[in-house]
């Protein structure tokens, strides 16, 4: 069973708006997330989720409204944007390892240069994540050696061994064969119920059901539903979603 979260607001969107262009992307958006909580993001192609969660590490730059993290305001401050990137770990839905760099150095890499910590301490802690994620014994190999779904699970402990204390999710299991999708949506629900706070844009609905605190549904760049798992996928309340969860949900 997924943990309560806790009352204070680790990540604040105000009025946020981005373009592309002329092309308005996200219009208005305005969300808390508080700690522990597990956030589900959820939209067809181009309603502008993915672009909402590259922007709380700044990925994205936004153009009107305010991103606050940790108590942090995003703005074009380096310093504020390091500290926020060394703060929110982030997975993609390609797994952006470095194919010519072992599992084990991939995981040491940030540690070592952006925490400045002793090989031997960051060799350690990657080991513990690892293990975390069920891939120990494939430290020694090379990103191309593994399956995609171990690749994902490799990046994920490569975020965790940052110690975030938010976890984006962009898609993680979209380019997985449907047989790996379950070994990575298991570890995100390990993560879940050990209270990491979690913003995972995905159409893994069953993901959505055990584990979410809220889903979202996103839809032209806005934020068009809210609510609990039992409401929204019970009781849906726009047009859009209904539609939309017709579509996903066989």
């Amino acid at each position: 069973m997924v943990k309560a979260y806790d009352e204070d607001v680790i990540v604040e969107i105000v009025d946020l708006h981005k373009w592309f262009g002329n092309f308005h992307v996200l219009k208005g958006i305005n969300l808390k997330v508080h700690r522990k909580e597990i956030i589900v993001i959820c939209g067809p192609s181009g309603s502008g989720k993915s672009t909402l969660i590259r922007c709380i590490n700044r990925l994205e730059t936004h153009q009107k409204g305010k991103i606050i993290v940790d108590g942090i305001e995003l703005t074009d401050n380096v310093k504020n944007i390091e500290k926020i990137r060394s703060e929110v770990g982030m997975v993609f839905q390609h797994f952006n390892l470095f194919p010519h760099l072992t599992v084990l150095e991939n995981l040491t890499l940030g540690p070592i240069w952006v925490r400045k910590m002793p090989r031997k301490q960051a060799e350690e802690i990657a080991m513990h994540f690892l293990e975390k994620v069920h891939i120990a014994d494939q430290a020694h190999k090379y990103p191309g050696q593994l399956s995609g779904g171990q690749q994902q699970r490799v990046a994920i402990a490569r975020s965790l061994c940052m110690s975030p204390k938010i976890m984006l999710f962009d898609e993680p299991t979209s380019a997985l064969d449907p047989e790996m999708i379950k070994e990575v949506l298991d570890v995100m629900v390990e993560l879940a119920e050990e209270g990491m706070t979690m913003i995972v844009v995905t159409h893994e609905m069953g993901f959505a059901k055990k584990v979410a605190h809220r889903v979202m549904f996103m839809d032209e760049g806005v934020i068009v539903e809210s609510n609990t798992p039992e409401e929204f996928f019970s009781n849906p309340r726009h047009e859009r979603t209904k539609l939309f969860l017709s579509q996903i949900l066989h």
